[in-house]
């Protein structure tokens, strides 16, 4: 690991001013170099932990940590103001990488640095930064272009094995996580849940489930009175509340009428005295009524929610928005299904009756959004609603030693799924670091044909910096990293370094795969904030700001 030596800060934490060039940029390298140098060492299959302090609870066992995103996080300020700049800069990029897609925030972490640190010595010597920036965004594209061109698609269950064991690098894991996603599909829904035991436990669910359950337990009609069970159901679909008995009589009326035996009833509220009106044994004997409340919390999740359901099961949505009410509601307003369960925590749906071509263009529609969307927190329930619509479900129980074995396990397994999801929808390149050392190739004719100085070094700077994750997952297993690249090349195309069995393999048949979308995300990342970062000249340093704690 790079060590880089500070010198005492030379203005106080809470100074104000505003600092200009040279000190702009020694100060933010000195705060990139701590953050880099505090994730380097999580890169590869072979990773060192890093052990973080509680903030609160100090007597406690630190968290002992190899996620390079989770790590940034836990940091939140750096006594230089000058340092913590550029810390919380490349922190915050590294997050977003994380967010997106699941992994590769190491790899962005040393690419960034290899880029910066090469291209500040360039401009120290009378580089122009503008141009220099120019160049390292072009090179970006070619790049990105030619791991397009290296992109494979994977198939089956020991290669999603495989796939599982280079993000998480654990065997158990990996295996069930192999197995879930060959079954589930890239959209599938999948729920990582705490677990009671010391093992792994994987659960295959037909059709599809919410996370809202049941009013009461007394709705309940299995023989452990912990669960409700519907055959051939109808379905009221809203977010209406309902506040008294006497709003459910025309519903259970209509019900009555069209011989509707059961019903599920999803609303926002319902009170005591309507519930016990459903609950009433001579009620129950001739319709028998499961209530849940509507998922979510915020009107836009309760909306979504309403749509998918209604679309799935060949309903109509009645929104209290719109002004709608049960003195209003006709039988076709009703979905249907052919068998609906809820207990405490869950409600689900198997064989909605609604129609085929429209269910397909609804998820059509919504994978549409999800490639176009940018904010991560709408691509995960746009991502929740795909899953649920296509009926593919599955949960994971982690279980472990100790709450903070477990609490780590359920991180890694929701972030290995999200990286296997990307790989299952947009392929896979050479893992190990190996598809950047092929994207060389791409920048040598630039290089040889630059036309000035800035062009020159952008891809001079790139072809190095290429080399680095490489370089780092070796270095990281206590392994000279020149000789072992050197064998690689020499053997040829797609021959990298095997961390776990020592060996210099072909990476694809090894399985030692990467996501594409996660190498693509850190090279962008990484460059693009690089570049970013080399022309920023001034930084101003507010007064006390009150959102920051005392060095």
């Amino acid at each position: 690991m790079r060590r880089t030596s500070h010198s005492k800060p030379k203005k106080d934490f809470q100074t104000p001013g505003i600092v200009f060039q040279p000190q702009v940029a020694e100060g933010m390298q000195h705060g990139f170099d701590k953050l880099v140098d505090l994730i380097r060492p999580t890169l590869g299959p072979l990773p060192h932990i890093v052990a973080i302090e509680k903030v609160i609870e100090r007597n406690q066992l630190p968290e002992l940590l190899d996620s390079g995103g989770t790590i940034a996080r836990r940091v939140i300020q750096i006594p230089n103001r000058l340092e913590d700049v550029g810390f919380m800069f490349l922190r915050q990029a590294l997050w977003r990488q994380q967010e997106r897609e699941g992994d590769g925030t190491a790899t962005t972490a040393v690419l960034f640095q290899a880029v910066f640190d090469a291209g500040r010595h360039y401009l120290v010597a009378g580089g122009n930064a503008m141009g220099l920036r120019r160049h390292l965004e072009n090179g970006l594209r070619l790049i990105t272009t030619e791991l397009e061109r290296q992109t494979t698609q994977l198939y089956g269950k020991q290669k999603l094995t495989g796939l599982a064991l280079t993000i998480c690098h654990d065997d158990e894991m990996a295996k069930m996580m192999g197995e879930i996603f060959d079954i589930i599909g890239a959209y599938g829904q999948l729920d990582v849940r705490k677990g009671s035991g010391r093992e792994l436990v994987r659960e295959y669910i037909e059709g599809m489930f919410w996370e809202c359950g049941l009013y009461s337990r007394e709705m309940a009609n299995d023989e452990h009175g912990l669960r409700a069970n519907l055959e051939n159901a109808a379905i009221l679909i809203s977010n209406l509340e309902i506040e008294s008995p006497e709003q459910l009589i025309p519903l259970l009326e209509m019900a009555v009428k069209n011989e509707i035996k059961q019903l599920l009833m999803i609303s926002q509220t319902l009170s005591d005295r309507a519930m016990g009106l459903l609950l009433a044994k001579p009620n129950r004997e001739r319709i028998f009524v499961v209530a849940v409340k509507i998922p979510g919390i915020s009107l836009d999740v309760q909306y979504d929610a309403m749509t998918d359901l209604a679309i799935l099961t060949g309903g109509r949505a009645l929104s209290n928005a719109t002004g709608a009410t049960l003195e209003n509601v006709r039988l076709e307003d009703l979905g249907r299904a052919r068998r609906v369960w809820a207990d405490k925590e869950f409600f689900g749906i198997i064989g909605g009756r609604g129609d085929a071509r429209l269910i397909r263009q609804h998820i059509a529609g919504l994978r549409q959004r999800f490639r176009n969307v940018k904010d991560t927190d709408e691509g995960k329930r746009l991502l929740e609603r795909i899953g649920k619509l296509l009926g593919g479900s599955a949960t994971l129980s982690i279980g472990g030693h100790s709450p903070i074995s477990i609490e780590a396990r359920m991180e890694l397994a929701k972030r290995t799924a999200v990286t296997m999801r990307g790989a299952m929808r947009d392929g896979v390149v050479p893992g190990g670091g190996i598809a950047l050392l092929a994207c060389r190739k791409a920048l040598h004719p630039f290089l040889k044909n630059a036309k000035d100085t800035d062009e020159l070094a952008a891809y001079s700077i790139l072809l190095q910096a290429l080399e680095v994750p490489f370089r780092t997952i070796v270095s990281n297993a206590g392994i000279v990293p020149g000789s072992i690249l050197a064998d690689a090349e020499h053997r040829g195309p797609g021959y990298g370094y095997d961390a776990v069995t020592r060996q210099v393999v072909d990476m694809q048949k090894a399985g030692l795969y990467d996501a594409v979308s996660v190498v693509k995300g850190a090279v962008h990342t990484a460059i693009a904030s690089a570049a970013l970062a080399l022309t920023t000249e001034v930084i101003v340093n507010r007064r006390n700001p009150p959102e920051m704690l005392n060095p």
